[in-house]
């Protein structure tokens, strides 16, 4: 009977510790919902009693309209604490096995420094910044920029660089569009050496098929000129590592009236000739290896750079030197008329983005090695190659490459190159498979003699080599004496400072410091959702386990990743309500091109190839436009009525008129102007009744999330913005990811990966790496999984809220353009800034400048309304964040009105000599007609915690008068 009562009370014990422990689980769970979403309980009453409604369910039942809306919660697990998630996907993360990959590429392992790895990779002062359309408060990030600019030029040799692009991929193929923009001729095809990266071609390729451009890949030492070429496309050195002589080449591609592109890798140009020294009129390539961790494929800077006279051509953005209201240099994103909003359907390129973060990586380790450093890095790498050659020669095998410099090309023999590799990876090493017999081998920084000897150990099949360990670091270089580096770079002061650690730890936190990001105050932009970039989400990002896999690894070796895959778009399947994903685009712009590519190829798939007619309101986003051009459409624009809602009447009569043609209809839920619109199934209806399908721009999916699904309602396509929605961080203007979702009737179509079904109809490659920026996708896996269903949908209900109290607040001064049906708005409002001009000649850009003195960033400046600002509070900030915010807005219109009076002078006041800088405010000669304390401290808040802007207000006419893209001529600024 003891016993027996002993068992029972265990089993209550048990029961009770299991109730405690499933209490203490649901504890945790609701713990990081509550610290992503800003306000609280009592917060949420008071916004609602300001508002006028009883509850935040009757405010979503007033904005989201009944037809649309979800009533079922979403399928998704459990949220975890953050211990709980890191914990699993810290397992999961076990199930990828970190190898030594040799298989180059252009990806290769490399050593971030400690310093940038903690002070910028890791540093949310960097991370969480926004693009630098408000130079005045970016001017650290941009000076950064300019350095990686500055390093490129130098590198490649070229006059002109711009800040970055997505991957080596897709910079080769911008840059074939730009040739083809710039061609005189009649020529329609482009050409590809047979020996560029693989990836690269086929990405290339993929850009070329809806514009009709032929794509020749050929040996460039045979090719026929008598085809006409409106371009050319060289590896250097080639993709199984051989340096050519590509001058006679050029010459002949010039003589065509044709423009040569060289895709260069960045490290070997410290020791070889520069692109721009033997003819390129463009070099491309990317920056990973300068301390930018493998992560499965990205994100990655790419480079891009061409000579001056094309500067206006340039794809993606650059940062010029300009200066401020005070004479003193400044900089700013330069040449703003190439950006899409402008450009539309006339943009040759749909990128508007970059990958800062990345290129400030990249910049920072030039910055830090210096010249000398890089060069030394390089010269390891390539005696090291040279030794292995050696070795293998002596082993009996052929390396057929003579000038190389850190990539050798290995025939096999009669032994297999299957084989060998199968027998390297036993020893958990990857090596490249060219052909049946023939092996790649690629070292890098992070190669040591060990290295060495274990592949050639590999190679002879037995642990006792026939050669004694002195070869190593007896080898001389194997390039030609012609292919040999005679110029200087990175001769400016910036690469020649900073090479202690301590030096170099000041100057990044002297940049930081110059920026304003979300560890400043909010950045409340429209249409970009600048939210929590949760630490815990951000803390994978590093773990050896996902940065340290080549994307080309085998697919044994990363289970891990394959896991997260399908769980981030299972999740993401599920919120959309769409049948498959693909996570592949590594930018939204990228996510657009991939769904209308997939689009086109459904409807040629059915033998109407015919169908090109684009149809997009003219409220849409600039890349809409950019993105249809650019997959071979033909855009048609739709009218909006006066409450900003697409014309039914307009979209059923040009749907009707081009019914034979009609490919797809852009449009973007909520709407362009923060509505949801009612008719939005009308709407889908109307482009499903002519055949045509419905392409959905996911920017603001951060307003749908639990309460409507984009799949449901009509989308056939949409591409969601994981850095806005899912929390992957801006990075100060990159990196982002568009994956795209899709009904099942286009799953057929996805971007091909190693693992698409043979019986798939894949749309080309859309990035260089299988799976894009993988290892940031870590971060909307967290967001997610702690989350959970619960807190992903009141996360949409509080953003809604959030943009209704704000726009409730600042309806006595300023006027809101749009409204839904019950007078409220999404999560984003538009607040009418125009009359402040017509009462006190104020313009939006006055008022943007002068939310800096109080320390704050502009909301979206004069889109999609010239005139106007929209603002997005996102659901992670808080009530009192809000509420500052609102007391600036307010507190500027009181300033306004004051000058309207005639109680400060209209054009010398707060508002139209805002940012105002430290130094401006202690000069003894202060002679404006109002107080410096007015001036620097406009708000009590403002004298708790002042950021203060490093330059007045730029001038950015002068600026695109007089382009400076590199460090020179930058002494003053570099001084200040």
């Amino acid at each position: 009977m003891v016993n027996l009562n002993l068992a029972a009370e265990s089993q209550i014990f048990k029961a009770q510790a299991n109730s405690l422990a499933k209490t203490a689980v649901n504890q945790s769970t609701d713990i990081f919902a509550q610290r992503h979403i800003g306000v609280n309980e009592q917060q949420i009453k008071q916004m609602l009693e300001i508002l006028g409604v009883d509850s935040l369910d009757a405010l979503i039942e007033q904005t989201v309209p009944a037809a649309i809306r979800l009533n079922k919660p979403l399928q998704l697990p459990v949220a975890q604490s953050e211990v709980a998630a890191l914990a699993k996907l810290k397992a999961i993360a076990k199930q990828n096995q970190v190898y030594r990959s040799f298989i180059g590429r252009g990806y290769y392992n490399c050593i971030t420094p400690a310093v940038i790895l903690r002070n910028v990779l890791e540093n949310p002062g960097w991370y969480t910044s926004y693009t630098p359309y408000q130079a005045e408060i970016a001017q650290g990030r941009l000076e950064a920029l300019l350095n990686y600019q500055t390093m490129i030029v130098d590198l490649t040799g070229l006059e002109i660089a711009n800040s970055s692009l997505l991957d080596e991929g897709t910079a080769a193929a911008e840059a074939m569009s730009m040739s083809y923009a710039l061609c005189k001729t009649k020529a329609n095809a482009f050409f590809i050496d047979a020996g560029c990266h693989p990836q690269t071609i086929e990405v290339v390729k993929t850009r070329a098929l809806p514009l009709g451009i032929e794509v020749i890949i050929d040996d460039y030492a045979s090719f026929d000129f008598s085809t006409p070429i409106f371009g050319a496309l060289l590896q250097y050195p080639t993709t199984d590592g051989t340096i050519n002589d590509y001058r006679a080449f050029i010459e002949q591609v010039h003589q065509a009236q044709a423009l040569a592109t060289v895709a260069a890798d960045i490290l070997s140009l410290t020791l070889l000739t520069p692109p721009g020294e033997f003819g390129a009129d463009i070099a491309v390539g990317s920056t990973q290896r300068f301390g930018v961790p493998l992560g499965y494929g990205g994100p990655h800077a790419a480079y891009f750079a061409t000579k001056e006279k094309y500067q206006r051509q340039v794809p993606g953005r650059i940062v010029g030197v300009s200066q401020d209201v005070h004479g003193k240099p400044a900089l700013r994103l330069a040449l703003q008329t190439r950006e899409q909003h402008i450009r539309r359907e006339k943009a040759t390129s749909n990128i508007c983005t970059a990958q800062v973060l990345l290129a400030v990586i990249a910049s920072m380790y030039g910055v830090y090695h210096g010249a000398a450093g890089i060069k030394a890095i390089a010269t390891r790498i390539h005696l090291l190659t040279a030794t292995l050659a050696t070795g293998l020669r002596q082993l009996g095998y052929e390396v057929t490459n003579q000038s190389f410099f850190d990539t050798i090309r290995v025939n096999t023999g009669e032994n297999s190159a299957a084989e060998l590799i199968q027998i390297a990876a036993h020893n958990q090493i990857n090596l490249r498979w060219l052909d049946h017999k023939a092996i790649g081998i690629s070292l890098d920084e992070t190669t040591t003699e060990q290295d060495l000897i274990n592949i050639w150990q590999i190679f002879a099949g037995s642990k006792d080599l026939p050669f004694d360990r002195e070869l190593i670091n007896s080898q001389s270089t194997t390039i030609k004496q012609q292919q040999l580096r005679t110029s200087s770079y990175l001769t400016d002061e910036v690469f020649n400072r900073y090479h202690s650690e301590t030096e170099l730890l000041r100057y990044l936190h002297q940049l930081e410091t110059k920026d304003l990001s979300l560890t400043t105050s909010m950045i409340p932009l429209g249409s970009c959702t600048m939210k929590l970039n949760a630490t815990a989400e951000m803390i994978p990002v590093t773990w050896a386990e996902f940065g340290n896999i080549h994307p080309f690894a085998p697919l044994e070796q990363t289970q891990g990743y394959q896991e997260l895959f399908n769980e981030l778009e299972t999740w993401l399947g599920e919120i959309t309500g769409f049948a498959g994903i693909s996570l592949q685009p590594n930018a939204g712009s990228q996510g657009e091109y991939a769904g209308l590519q997939v689009i086109r190829q459904y409807h040629q798939s059915r033998g109407e190839g015919h169908r090109n007619i684009c149809l997009i309101p003219e409220s849409a986003h600039g890349t809409n436009p950019a993105s249809a051009v650019m997959c071979g459409m033909k855009v048609i624009a739709v009218k909006c009525d006066r409450h900003g809602n697409i014309d039914l009447k307009d979209l059923q009569s040009k749907a009707e008129k081009h019914k034979d043609n009609l490919s797809a209809l852009m449009v973007t839920y909520p709407s362009t102007h923060g509505v949801f619109e009612t008719e939005i199934k009308s709407i889908c209806a109307i482009v499903h009744q002519y055949d045509g399908q419905v392409y959905m721009d996911g920017a603001n999916m951060n307003a749908q999330v639990g309460l409507c699904r984009p799949g449901d309602f009509g989308a056939d396509v949409c591409h969601l913005n994981l850095h806005k929605t899912f929390c992957i961080p801006h990075g100060g203007g990159g990196p982002g990811v568009g994956p795209i979702g899709v009904m099942s009737h286009l799953v057929p179509f996805l971007p091909a990966t190693p693992t698409t079904p043979k019986d798939a109809q894949p749309i080309g490659a859309i990035s260089a790496a299988p799976w894009g920026s993988a290892s940031i996708l870590v971060i909307s896996w967290m967001y997610i999984a702690m989350m959970g269903e619960a807190g992903l949908t009141q996360a949409t209900k509080i953003a809604i809220l959030n943009a209704n109290y704000m726009a409730k607040r600042l309806e006595p001064c300023y006027s809101v353009l749009f409204k839904g049906e019950s007078g409220f708005v999404a999560h984003e409002c538009i607040i009418d800034l125009r009359p402040l001009k017509k009462m006190a000649r104020v313009e939006v850009e006055d008022v943007a400048k002068r939310l800096m003195d109080f320390g704050f960033h502009a909301p979206t400046v004069s889109w999609p309304v010239i005139g106007t600002v929209m603002i997005e509070p996102t659901e992670s900030e808080s009530k009192e964040q809000l509420d500052r915010y609102c007391d600036a807005m307010l507190a500027i219109y009181q300033e306004a009105k004051a000058i309207a009076n005639g109680d400060i002078d209209p054009e010398d006041n707060p508002l139209k000599n805002a940012p105002h800088t430290a130094e401006s405010i202690i000069c003894s000669d202060w002679s404006h007609p109002y107080s410096r304390e007015q001036a620097a401290y406009p708000a009590p808040w403002t004298k708790e915690h002042k950021f203060w802007t490093t330059v007045g207000r730029i001038n950015n006419a002068y600026g695109d008068r007089n382009l400076i893209c590199s460090c020179t001529g930058m002494d003053a600024y570099s001084a200040s």
